[in-house]
């Protein structure tokens, strides 16, 4: 069997096997690119492991390290807190409150899971109170993450502008974030309109405030400062995100304001490790060209003018039960020239966006660790078992909602 074929049958494996083991597929991939580089293609053991994203691994590394620092000084919840204040005790603007607090600290750098593990309990804690259904405070929350999930300062968007990047379609970092910004606004005001929020409207401010306010520590402060002169940097000064987010941390680390131990180890090592190895195991699908094979396969499954819709639904389908960021961006994104050629037609951005879309809305269901962050975030005597079931219903109903949105809209962001 030549290399093509058993990269191909390899990469297949580690789809699968994310879907119904608890191994780390980065580990999985690793150990599967070995004897298919070494063994089959002949490759020296340095040809494998140059495969290694090293640049991609040191961004995601230094991005989550400086945001594990904020994160373990308080500084993001005292942030989320005096935002929860600010809604001045109106049950109607929890819901998109939460939307936008937890879309506003995922795009900042955090992305998605670090904002939800943030948000959820206390958006679920102060909707509770103020008598907002527990499944629309999770879905504003879950959804508000992903929102902002994709911006260019996200940890996950690091991960998808690289791999579109290594597509061919790179320079499209704000294309990317307003188009899955705006699809799940869509499918969140839809949430809204269908899960009590008009009647939400109608109820009378509550007679205090959900949350107290809490102050910025001098360290806290510094923190932030210390953020936006990074976000500046990045975004003014076109400093490399990655290497950039290593000197702040260590500026708050020397300055007292956080200590290395708790930030290193609310680095998520286990998601690092996933990225980097399947990203091993898909250069190597690429070289050996496995990937004009599975070029060929989805051809077979769509047309120029349909591939949009076709894409999307496909992963959000194998995103529902795997990991979005660490399986279907890395596997999926690097195949879109090869598509492309194989349907004969077809935007390559357009087809880029839907990918990110369609892997994106589905992330709410609780089979995702954002989904179940929300489900563990229901305060003491809340129904586990009902949001369970309200939260997987939504996400496998966002499998099609995400092949319609993507097949009429990808347009508008290309």
């Amino acid at each position: 069997m030549n290399p093509a074929t058993l990269s191909l049958i390899a990469l297949v494996a580690v789809l699968v096997l994310s879907l119904t083991s608890r191994i780390n597929i980065g580990v999985l991939a690793v150990a599967l690119a070995l004897p298919v580089g070494v063994g089959a293609a002949g490759w020296k053991p340095e040809a494998v492991l140059a495969l290694f994203p090293s640049g991609l691994f040191l961004t995601l590394a230094g991005v989550t390290l400086l945001f594990g620092v904020a994160q373990t000084n308080g500084t993001l919840e005292a942030l989320a807190r005096r935002g929860v204040r600010a809604c001045g005790g109106t049950p109607a603007l929890l819901p998109p409150l939460f939307f936008l607090l937890a879309g506003a600290i995922s795009s900042l750098g955090p992305g998605a899971l670090a904002a939800t593990a943030l948000v959820a309990p206390l958006a679920l804690a102060a909707g509770a109170s103020a008598g907002v259904p527990p499944f629309l405070m999770a879905l504003m929350v879950a959804n508000g993450g992903n929102a902002g999930n994709l911006s260019p300062f996200s940890a996950v968007g690091v991960i998808v502008h690289a791999n579109m990047a290594k597509a061919g379609v790179p320079g499209h970092e704000w294309a990317v974030f307003l188009a899955n910004f705006a699809a799940h606004v869509l499918v969140t005001a839809g949430a809204w309109l269908f899960f009590g929020g008009p009647a939400l409207v109608r109820r009378p401010r509550l007679a205090e405030a959900v949350v107290a306010p809490v102050a910025l520590t001098g360290r806290q402060g510094f923190t932030l400062l210390v953020l936006a002169l990074w976000v500046g940097g990045v975004v003014g000064l076109g400093f490399n995100p990655g290497l950039s987010a290593f000197a702040a941390a260590a500026v708050l680390i020397l300055a007292r304001c956080g200590e290395d131990g708790p930030a290193v180890a609310s680095v998520p090592w286990g998601v690092l490790l996933m990225v980097s190895g399947v990203s091993v195991l898909v250069g190597l699908l690429e070289k050996t060209g496995g990937l004009d094979l599975v070029s060929g396969l989805l051809a077979r499954l769509a047309t120029p003018g349909t591939v949009n819709g076709a894409m999307a639904f496909v992963t959000g389908l194998i995103s529902t039960y795997s990991s979005t960021s660490g399986v279907v961006y890395p596997a999926f994104l690097p195949m879109v020239p090869g598509l492309v050629a194989q349907l004969g037609g077809g935007d390559p951005l357009q087809i880029a966006l839907s990918i990110n879309v369609g892997a994106a809305l589905v992330d709410v269901s609780p089979l995702s660790t954002i989904g179940a962050l929300c489900v563990a975030g229901l305060p003491p005597g809340g129904d586990g078992r009902r949001l369970f079931r309200q939260m997987l219903l939504w996400g496998f109903a966002m499998v099609p909602v995400s092949a319609l949105l993507c097949q009429l809209g990808a347009r508008w962001f290309s």
